[in-house]
């Protein structure tokens, strides 16, 4: 692998109200992974629900493997997962109650995140 790893970041805007929407980041990421380029998925606005507690258990895309077998895969394959803080805040949502492996953030690390990749798409 190259010194300098490429990278991309997916910002993720939707939750379990649309699950293909939700998954499609997460099997994206973890085949970037697979390709030894550096992912990081963004949680924002609805998106921000899936790191609570057991909400992945209850997400499902037609043709798609389970949310929670994705996410466990992206980050046991070193993923990030970035959740925003004040998204996480308007919904009342305790930072304790985040899945394990999520890291916080707001606008000026994710500006930092995107500013440092190849690519970023938005879902």
């Amino acid at each position: 692998m190259s010194e300098k790893t490429e990278k991309i970041v997916y910002i993720s805007t939707n939750g379990g109200e649309n699950p293909e929407k939700a998954t499609l980041p997460f099997v994206l990421a973890n085949a970037a992974l697979a390709m030894e380029v550096e992912a990081v998925v963004a949680l924002q606005g609805p998106a921000v629900t899936l790191a609570k507690g057991d909400c992945l258990n209850h997400v499902f895309a037609a043709g798609l493997p389970p949310l929670k077998d994705l996410v466990k895969s992206f980050l046991e394959q070193g993923g990030r997962l970035m959740v925003c803080v004040p998204c996480i805040r308007e919904r009342k949502i305790d930072e304790a109650d985040l899945i394990e492996g999520s890291e916080l953030m707001a606008a000026a690390k994710l500006t930092q995140e995107i500013l440092s990749a190849n690519a970023t798409l938005v879902y």
